[in-house]
């Protein structure tokens, strides 16, 4: 009976042990793993160089921020890093590549201004006329005014078609091309260097550089928007737009149905202007300068086309133009050197306050 006993013990431990490990199977195969989720990947920031030896960040390396880790970002609509070699903290902040019509430097709708002393105004000039926007020394960027005067009404209502830039002894032009109906798939943008039309190929991030390397041209969309950056001079951010029916309706404007009055719109950043620098926006950075602009009128119209009308999109004789190549500024106490586009603005009301 012991011995009987003793087997059947051991039995029942093994049938005993069996099944518990049975179970435990079972109880591994319906048990759901976790899997631990991936670590993000942190973006790769570039280090952006200052190159400008105006810039007292010369040479000085920056890494961007994590927010904005590329200068070029594969989407367009996500902002870039872009290096303030002008700033005195010389360092890398995330921006949209697009004009900011409520910026300082501003020239957008028919057409607004926001000069450098951050104040908004018009210039309405007049249609199929150039006039003067920047005239220093060594940079003049004159403006196409198109427009259309409805019956009844005593001026004309005007929007820029072009730009013309000369800087050294180099031409460089800049046009919204005239389309009957708009199509945001279509490029219109028409430019030209030194009389020769240019082509860059459509598609974000697609540029040319200039021979000399003064000049740099580069889309910020697949089509109607770009920067042009003249060296150590100035940067601008264009887009084309039309006008919209919506506009039209609001404002009166009466475009007719073959055309759709193409026009751009544009932000200035200036780097190194003279205390001397004229023209309808240029004089606005002057720090002697005094806004003629009424204070809390919703539209101040500021006049100034007998001063600032050129004879053509590239000429530099209006009556103020100070334009001179040949002429090198000086930083001294009679032309002090100006940097611009470090400005802290908020909006509000008819105007943009902004502090250096």
């Amino acid at each position: 009976m012991r011995m009987f006993s003793a087997k059947t013990l051991l039995i029942v431990l093994f049938l005993q042990a069996l099944l518990v490990s049975m179970v435990t199977e079972a109880a591994s195969a319906n048990k759901v793993k976790r899997v631990k989720p991936p670590k993000p990947v942190k973006p790769v920031q570039e280090l952006l160089t200052c190159k400008s030896r105006k810039s007292r960040c010369f040479m000085k390396s920056v890494k961007c921020p994590v927010e904005c880790p590329k200068v070029k970002p594969k989407n367009p609509k996500d902002k870039a890093c872009f290096l303030d070699c002008y700033s005195p903290k010389c360092e890398a902040v995330c921006k949209s590549r697009k004009p900011n019509c409520n910026g300082p430097g501003a020239a957008c709708y028919d057409p607004r201004f926001i000069g450098g002393d951050g104040i908004v105004f018009y210039f309405h000039g007049k249609r199929n006329e150039h006039f003067s926007l920047i005239s220093d020394s060594d940079l003049q960027i004159n403006a196409r005014f198109i427009g259309l005067r409805p019956e009844g009404r005593t001026r004309d209502y005007t929007w820029i078609q072009a730009l013309g830039f000369k800087f050294g002894h180099h031409n460089f032009t800049l046009e919204a091309a005239r389309t009957q109906k708009w199509d945001d798939d279509v490029d219109h943008i028409k430019l030209s260097y030194d009389g020769k039309e240019l082509f860059i190929p459509e598609g974000h991030s697609s540029e040319w550089n200039s021979p000399e390397g003064d000049i740099l041209v580069e889309r910020t969309a697949t089509s109607n928007s770009l920067t042009v950056n003249v060296l150590d001079l100035a940067e601008i951010s264009v887009n084309v737009i039309p006008v919209s029916e919506e506009d039209s309706k609001i404002h009166n404007y009466q475009i007719p149905t073959n055309d759709s009055f193409a026009h751009l719109e544009v932000q200035f950043r200036f780097f190194g202007l003279s205390s001397k620098v004229e023209g309808i926006l240029g004089r606005t950075y002057r720090p002697d300068f005094e806004n003629p602009a009424k204070p809390g009128v919703a539209m101040p119209v500021v006049g100034g086309d007998d001063k600032y009308k050129t004879s053509s999109l590239l000429a530099a004789d209006c009556a103020l133009c100070v334009f001179s190549p040949k002429e090198i500024k000086v930083g001294n106490d009679d032309s002090p050197m100006m940097e611009y586009g470090m400005l802290d603005c908020a909006g509000g009301g008819n105007g943009i306050i902004c502090k250096k």
